[in-house]
C-alpha cells in the first residue's frame, strides 16, 4: 500500500468455522490485481498459506497449505501486508487474493515461512482471528494474552 494513501483502519476480526488439513504443490491459484478487498460482517472466506512472495497480478500460486474457512465478525478492509493472527499466533502477512470461487468466497492468501495447515497449528472451530494493519502492529499479543 502507498503510505501516503494508507490511513489507519479497524482491526478485522473473524472466527474459524471449519479447519482444513491439506497441502498442494500444484494448486494453480492466481493472484488478483487488487491490493485490498472489503469484507462484510458474516462473510465466509477461505484462508490459505503460501511461501510465495510475488505480488504481481496473475502470479500463479501452486504451493499452498489450507488453514480453514473463517466468518468475519465485523466488516472492514483487508490489505496486502496486513498481519494475520490466529489464536494469538502470528501466522504471516496477507499476500493477496484468489477469486476462483468468487462470489461464493475469496481465497485469502497469507505469506508464511512454510505452507502451514489448520492441523499443523492445532486450530479448532471458533479459533479467533485478527487481521491488523502493519503500521498498527501490536507490541504484544493482539488478544491481550
Amino acid at each position: 500500500m502507498n503510505p501516503d494513501e494508507d490511513g489507519p483502519k479497524r482491526i478485522l476480526q473473524a472466527r474459524l468455522v471449519k479447519v482444513l488439513r491439506h497441502r498442494r504443490t500444484d494448486r494453480g491459484m492466481t493472484l488478483e490485481p487488487h491490493a485490498s478487498r472489503c469484507v462484510r460482517i458474516g462473510d465466509v472466506h477461505e484462508l490459505v498459506t503460501t511461501e510465495h512472495r510475488e505480488t504481481e497480478p496473475g502470479t500463479r500460486i501452486d504451493r499452498v497449505g489450507f488453514l480453514g474457512f473463517a466468518e468475519f465478525t465485523c466488516g472492514g478492509v483487508l490489505d496486502r501486508g496486513d498481519l494475520f493472527w490466529m489464536g494469538g499466533v502470528l501466522v504471516g502477512t496477507v499476500l493477496g487474493f484468489d477469486a476462483c470461487h468468487y462470489p461464493n468466497h475469496y481465497n485469502i492468501l497469507v505469506h508464511a515461512t512454510r505452507t502451514t495447515t489448520g492441523a499443523d497449528l492445532g486450530l479448532r472451530p471458533e479459533t479467533p482471528i485478527e487481521i491488523i494493519q502493519d503500521s498498527q502492529r501490536p507490541r504484544s499479543n493482539p488478544s491481550g494474552g
